[in-house]
């Protein structure tokens, strides 16, 4: 059985109705709106440049081959700013520095395992590269200090969680949960409210 297909512009459309909070639309809204180019003000460019990389292996978005939903931007603005999430892994030093080193690491693995760097690797072997750091135990001096799978798991984590925040990415799964207002009211099993596909 096929996966259901969502009508393109379904969250879209809900942006404009009254189901939609204001502070919700508006968040959506930039994320529709935000450019497609980004200057990153805390990774440099070549870092940055490696951090997209890496999202577009983890995150391939080929039916959107021009304009992919930005991954890297927000990671980048969050760490300009300072913030997290609120709690870390005591194994791991404090976000900046993490992604700092981690991101260096990846730099490490490539070259030891092919002698070039991530960038300059085609697709099977960039995701060899990121296997190994999921594995836990990648090559890389890095790796002594730095905890690889926790590392991996943080970054997949917020990279996964800045993608399905993203209202193209909600339309692909149906999502419209953030239309909220003014309640649901249809919550039993295979029941649905006027503003949620049905796709059987």
């Amino acid at each position: 059985m096929s996966a259901p297909i969502y009508p393109s512009g379904t969250v879209r459309a809900l942006l404009a109705t009254p189901h939609v909070s204001d502070a919700t639309r508006t968040a959506l809204q930039a994320r529709l709106d935000a450019p497609v180019a980004y200057e990153p003000q805390f990774l440099a460019p070549e870092t940055f440049a490696l951090l997209e990389a890496v999202a577009a292996r983890l995150f391939p978005q080929p039916d959107r081959p021009d304009n992919p939903i930005p991954l890297a931007p927000s990671v980048d603005q969050r760490l300009t700013e300072g913030r997290a999430d609120g709690w870390r892994y005591d194994a791991l030093p404090p976000d900046r520095e993490a992604y700092r080193l981690g991101l260096g690491g990846i730099q490490e693995i490539a070259q030891e395992l092919f002698q070039a760097d991530f960038m300059g690797l085609n697709a099977e072997q960039q995701d060899a590269v990121i296997q190994a750091l999921a594995e836990g135990t990648p090559p890389g001096a890095a790796w002594e200090t730095l905890d690889a799978s926790r590392f991996f798991e943080e970054m997949l984590a917020e990279l996964t969680e800045t993608y399905y925040a993203h209202p193209l990415a909600q339309e692909e799964i149906g999502y419209v949960g953030m239309a909220d207002l003014p309640k649901w009211s249809k919550i039993g099993l295979n029941e649905k409210d006027d503003r949620e596909i049905d796709v059987r």
